[in-house]
């Protein structure tokens, strides 16, 4: 009996060990394959910087993040919970908020998956809400004060009924509205202490702009004037937003590009639709968290949405390069028509329009080329040459609002 009693506990405690702590039981599908090529300086990094589990808001554990990540194909990932937000709090206490990162790092051990410790600082607007991603310590982000209870009560009643609360939805809107008392400012100050990249999240999100326009307030301002905000998500989930872009472009901001995932990947983007989840491109040096960090600080960043590219021109342009391949298949029997082929090297459409000077036969002045597939065109050149120049621009590659990125190819015949 006593055999038969330790061997049900080592089972117990082997399965648990396997449950919270592995991946490997999670079986390919679809594929969701996200790939880009380096540029000629830089890695080509992919992640996503802004994903939840049951530890705040989201409704997956966070090894599953860790396995989409992988289907995927990402580099690197953050896991994001809000700090203040605790809904599941009853059922899943979260006093240390590292909890979700160091078990999403534990699933990671056996890959090359880089888990990055992050959390979301999460206010009424402004500043709204706000990932601090690199960080140390997720516990001196918060401050819960159950003494400041009353004030917290009294504000909150400015904005609902407390009486209509169950005591479930008035425990977590306590630790809410316990959490709002906290200066933004000292936690963004303490997340700066820790080293971390910030940026501002959904700033075009109905709740923190009822029109969908992303505006600076005078907090916003002064957080980039004392350096606490160094990015902006121009895209989150569904929702891209011109404005965020141009806010980035105004103030040297890092353009991000997140999921902000809280149900399954699956769920939210069907790859059989050629669908894909935002994520954010990181141009680094090397495949570390000091040099993707740096990168980010540095605003070398482009994002990946709904196969578009978003970025500011000189780290566009570069990668546009690699994606893009030109090559001569040489003159068409004895006529003056040129055979080039277009290859596309990544993990995205890509829509060109015609810039050059010639014309083409079979085809009008837009090329299509999908994801991972090469496109022949036939140029009128009206006489033979030795080399032609190219040039198009980019229609699903975006470098200002209502701007496309242009490319350049001189090719050898």
């Amino acid at each position: 009996m006593k055999k038969l009693s330790a061997l049900i506990v080592v089972s117990l405690f082997s399965l648990n060990i396997y449950m919270h702590g592995s991946v490997n039981s999670f079986k390919s599908g679809q594929d969701r394959s996200i790939e880009f090529p380096d540029t000629e300086n830089y890695l080509t990094i992919t992640s996503d910087l802004h994903t939840h589990s049951v530890f705040s808001d989201g409704h997956v554990w966070p090894n599953i993040r860790v396995a989409e990540a992988m289907k995927d194909k990402l580099d690197a990932i953050a896991i994001t919970e809000h700090l203040e937000y605790q809904p599941h709090i009853r059922y899943i206490p979260n006093k240390n908020r590292n909890i979700a990162f160091l078990e999403a790092k534990k699933a990671a051990e056996e890959t090359d998956l880089i888990v990055i410790a992050g959390s979301e600082i999460t206010r009424e607007m402004p500043p709204g809400h706000l990932n601090a991603v690199f960080i140390k310590d997720a516990n001196t982000l918060f401050n819960i004060d159950e003494s400041l209870l009353p004030e917290a009560r009294r504000r909150m009643s400015e904005a609902v009924n407390i009486e209509d609360l169950s005591d479930e939805e008035l425990e977590v809107a306590d630790q809410y509205a316990l959490g709002n008392l906290y200066s933004p400012f000292e936690a963004l100050e303490e997340a700066k202490r820790q080293g971390a990249f910030i940026f501002w999240n959904h700033p075009m999100w109905g709740s923190q702009a009822n029109d969908g326009v992303s505006r600076l307030t005078e907090m916003h301002k002064q957080m980039i004037a004392k350096d606490l905000i160094h990015g902006i998500e121009v895209v989150n989930t569904e929702e891209y937003s011109e404005e965020a872009l141009q806010i980035a472009l105004d103030n040297n901001l890092a353009i991000i590009g997140t999921s902000d995932v809280h149900e399954l990947i699956e769920w939210d983007y069907d790859s059989s639709k050629n669908e894909h989840r935002p994520v954010t491109l990181i141009l680094s040096e090397k495949r570390n968290q000091n040099s993707i960090k740096e990168a980010l600080l540095d605003r070398r960043t482009i994002v990946f949405y709904k196969n578009k590219l978003i970025g500011k021109e000189e780290n566009l342009v570069p990668l546009l390069d690699s994606i893009l391949g030109f090559k001569s298949l040489g003159y068409r029997g004895d006529t003056s028509i040129l055979r080039v082929e277009i290859s596309n090297n990544s993990s995205s459409d890509m829509t060109l329009k015609n810039l050059s000077a010639y014309n083409f036969s079979r085809s009008d002045d837009y090329i299509f080329i999908p994801k991972n597939e090469t496109k022949t065109i036939m140029v009128k050149t009206l006489e033979v040459i030795k080399a032609i120049k190219l040039k198009f621009e980019v229609l699903n590659a975006i470098t200002a609002p209502k701007k496309h990125a242009v490319v350049e190819a001189t090719i050898e015949i």
